[in-house]
């Protein structure tokens, strides 16, 4: 890492910044792609090699196949790109934020309409006695 990032100690949390933006930016320009019907419908007749035209990582492709939100989001995705696949599939965001929750889509409504996820054990990592997030 080249600069300190106090902000890496907040735990659940994944800060969209230009080290991300570097790691994510073919992850990025391919969920941008789907802007386009035709790109879209290249995309569902075969994922795979749609993926494949992309400069993206093997971890990033494994990723976006799984729909595996946070996986992307480590691996450099902005979720803000990334809804351009739930909107793709015909999924909506807020289906699309509950997987990343491990909820179902109901139960993240409930929670939501609720105030939200309660920040009873919610601390910096180095209150838990953990020393650096790893990325």
């Amino acid at each position: 890492m080249a600069l300190d990032k106090p902000y890496l100690d907040v735990p659940g949390t994944t800060v969209f910044d230009a080290e991300q933006s570097r790691k994510g930016y073919w992850l990025n320009q391919f969920c941008m792609s789907l802007m386009q019907a035709g790109n879209r419908e290249r995309f569902r007749a075969d994922e795979r090699a749609y993926l494949d035209a992309w400069a993206m990582s093997e971890a990033q492709k494994q990723a976006v196949l799984a729909r595996d939100l946070n996986a992307c989001i480590a691996l450099g995705g902005n979720i803000y790109f990334l809804v351009k696949i739930g909107a793709t599939d015909g999924v909506s965001v807020q289906n699309m934020v509950s997987t990343m929750s491990g909820m179902n889509e109901e139960d993240y409504r409930l929670m939501m309409l609720g105030g939200g996820r309660s920040i009873i054990g919610n601390r910096y990592l180095h209150e838990q006695g953990v020393q650096e997030k790893s990325i």
